[in-house]
């Protein structure tokens, strides 16, 4: 390989080790041509590209993208699983782990995952992890459970309470006794009866009398007092009248006799 085609592979190969945010390292000595090619098909289902890699170019390439962690595990033939973006880590490394399983060649070295440095018993831990969509749904039960857990404690007085309410329901029917079910009912009307009465006393109370019976009341001694009084000076005054009415004619008599004389 000519000395530009070596830097132009190290610089491709540091430009995809600089941006990928997930790839894990393998040993694929002894694996034939057609299981490296059916372990490349399954990655790319994974959003994965599996790579065979020189590794004196690689260690150049990863001196220059600053992944210096990946320097000790190029010892030997060496294949790199670049996730892309929209890949899934997780079944990348099922699908090495599973590959190194069945063939009893492959081995895992180790990788990198979302910018941290993996070993390769982490890589076997990760290919254990259940599927995206578990892990989704085992989250949202995480969340779930604590305010499922309050409603329930929230809950629970509200419950007891009817419970022990038609408990003692329950007990008074089969003693024959049903005045605890029916005195709430009974005693609510005659509450209100005893509170409307009571309104109306107080308003009754706070009303002012009536003045006008109080006005006639007081006239009433008034009319007779004035009546009383003008009886008396018609008596008065009648009395003098009758003695001049008497006196008269006396005189007039009198008078007569002196001229008949």
């Amino acid at each position: 390989m000519q000395k530009a085609d070596k830097e132009k592979v190290v610089r491709e190969l540091a430009s995809r080790l600089a941006s990928a945010d997930s790839l894990i390292v393998a040993d694929y000595r002894g694996l034939t041509n057609a299981q490296l090619a059916k372990l490349r098909i399954e990655l790319l289902k994974h959003g994965a590209k599996l790579t065979v890699v020189k590794n004196t170019l690689t260690r150049r390439a990863a001196e220059e993208a600053g992944t210096d962690a990946l320097l000790a595990m190029l010892e030997g033939p060496t294949a790199i699983a670049f996730v892309e973006a929209e890949g899934n880590p997780v079944a990348v490394a099922k699908a090495l782990s599973d590959a190194a399983r069945e063939t009893k060649i492959l081995a895992l070295r180790g990788g990198v995952l979302s910018g941290k440095t993996i070993t390769d018993a982490e890589v076997e831990t990760l290919a254990k992890l259940p599927p995206l969509d578990v892990l989704q749904a085992q989250l949202v039960g995480i969340i779930i459970a604590p305010l499922t857990q309050l409603l329930a404690v929230l809950n629970a007085p509200v419950q007891n309470l009817v419970g022990l309410i038609d408990a003692r329901i329950k007990q008074l029917e089969e003693q024959g006794d049903t005045s605890g079910a029916v005195a709430p009912v009974v005693e609510a009307p005659a509450e209100e009866a005893v509170a409307e009465e009571t309104a109306v006393e107080e308003a009754a109370a706070d009303e002012p009398a009536p003045s006008e019976p109080a006005a006639a009341v007081a006239v009433e001694p008034e009319a007779e007092q004035v009546a009383e009084e003008a009886a008396a000076e018609a008596t008065v005054e009648d009395e003098p009248t009758a003695e001049a009415e008497a006196g008269e004619p006396a005189a007039e008599t009198s008078e007569t006799s002196q001229e008949e004389s």
